[in-house]
């Protein structure tokens, strides 16, 4: 081999250790989606890979399971354990490669020919280089570290949204919960005022009319009852699938929702706060940063896009050795590059318009999710501390009346269904505060309908723990 041949191998071979510094993480960026989580949650996101983080995280499951399970508690089962955030987790791994790809040299090439002519042999070797790819290293590597950044940004925001999606789905099965199991005792009271009903009307006291009355409002009670246990059974099963959970027997969950906060706190400058912790905007941004750098690489590169540097050593049987090199690039004669300007040019336009279609979406979403929290809460505090308890005392008056024999029977369970339509109109209203304040939370962070869900998750609907 010749001495170009060999100083030209001898410096690839430098740069190329060079260009090999950049290597894959143990974690694959992991450590960045924890900590990125971390600054919003005080939950913990595994990324089970090994059997040893697989047997810690069912473990910690275990735990959480061996009692009624709390809103935070399948918050954190939801992160442990839910198989679309699992898989999305993975694209680490692809991410990660392309960065550590990109920050390195591209490998040398080398060929080697043979040729007769005649008696005589000639051997053809050369060595080549990329040079365009080592030029342009440093800007794809920046563009793929940016990349690398904005995949990691929004696996935080996919475990943010997975957590959300579990808070929901916690608060509409305990909800669904609840109200099924007053659904039954409306439906046992209603029963045994048919019951009466027929017994008064056997014995001549009430009209066959007022019998009918009551055992209708036995059917209708009946029905309402099998609604909220299909909710109820609905509620259940969503949650199951946001956690993971392989076992549905295991699931816990308590008799009722939390109560109401004493006072709303009052937030200065909200939406200006919320803005600056918006996920999908840091994310927007990361990306319209990367195709203004892959923008600038496009122009730069637009005429020469191959160039190429090679060694030659050429050996005959009958001739003295050839030695040389070469050089290889594209000529330009039917495309200037005009093409892939454009292209990037209309890519870089897209980024930064949607950019600012997020950045105007998020302070509407803002303020509908801070008014929708504020409502919610005036509305079941109204509920609970004015109606419920208004239709308790003149429940309670009635009674007194009916014992005092001013009132009938049929009076007495006349109002009894207005006490239940009262109570199932708090319930529901509770059921909508605590969604309103989970929604609230994460419109601070970037809403369910602008971050990217793990495809086997189910959102919640809102009217979920309907039909009581």
């Amino acid at each position: 081999m010749s001495s170009l041949i060999l100083k030209t191998a001898l410096a690839a071979l430098a740069v190329t250790m060079f260009g090999g510094c950049a290597s894959l993480s143990g974690d694959r960026g992991f450590a960045g989606v924890e900590a990125g989580v971390a600054r919003h949650l005080p939950q913990k996101p595994v990324w089970t890979r090994d059997a040893a983080t697989r047997a810690a995280a069912d473990a910690r499951i275990d735990e959480l399971l061996a009692e009624p399970l709390t809103a935070d508690g399948a918050v954190e089962i939801a992160l442990l354990n839910n198989p679309g955030l699992q898989a999305a987790y993975h694209e680490l791994g692809f991410a990660e490669a392309e960065r550590v790809r990109a920050a390195r040299l591209p490998n040398p090439g080398f060929s080697i020919g043979r040729l007769t002519k005649g008696s005589e042999i000639e051997w053809e070797r050369s060595l080549h280089l990329n040079l365009a790819a080592m030029l342009a290293l440093p800007i794809r590597a920046d563009i793929e570290a940016r990349r690398f950044e904005a995949t990691r940004q929004r696996l935080v925001r996919d475990s943010l949204a997975t957590a959300h999606a579990a808070r929901r789905a916690w608060i509409v099965a305990v909800a669904a919960g609840a109200g099924a199991a007053y659904q039954r005792q409306a439906m046992d009271a209603a029963e045994a005022g048919a019951e009466l009903a027929r017994r008064m009307a056997e014995a001549g006291n009430w009209s066959a009319l007022q019998r009918a009355r009551e055992q209708a409002f036995y059917a209708d009670a009946a029905l309402a009852a099998a609604r909220a246990e299909q909710a109820r059974m609905g509620a259940r099963e969503r949650l199951v699938r946001v956690l993971g959970l392989a076992d549905p027997a295991r699931l816990r969950l308590p008799d009722r929702l939390p109560a109401l906060p004493d006072a709303l706190p009052s937030l200065d400058a909200i939406e200006q706060r919320a803005l600056d912790s918006r996920l999908d905007l840091a994310q927007a941004r990361l990306q319209t940063e990367a195709q203004a750098k892959n923008l600038g690489l496009t122009r730069r590169t637009r005429f020469v896009n191959v160039l190429e540097l090679g060694g030659i050593n050429n050996g005959s049987n009958e001739a003295p050795q050839q030695r040389g090199y070469e050089i290889a690039f594209e000529l330009p004669l039917f495309d200037f590059g005009e093409t892939r300007v454009a292209q990037a040019e209309a890519l870089y336009g897209q980024a930064l318009a949607r950019a600012q279609e997020i950045a105007v979406n998020a302070r509407s979403e803002i303020r509908e999710a801070y008014a929708m929290r504020a409502s919610q809460y005036a509305i079941a505090r109204h509920l609970g501390d004015e109606v419920v308890p208004l239709r308790k005392r003149i429940s309670e008056e009635n009674l007194l009346r009916y014992n005092g024999m001013l009132i009938g029977v049929f009076e007495l369970l006349a109002d009894a269904r207005m006490q239940i339509s009262a109570v199932n109109a708090a319930l529901d209203a509770q059921r909508d505060y605590w969604l309103a304040e989970a929604d609230w939370a994460m419109a601070q962070l970037g809403t369910p309908g602008s971050l990217a869900m793990p495809p086997s998750m189910t959102p919640v609907a809102a009217d979920a723990g309907g039909g009581h």
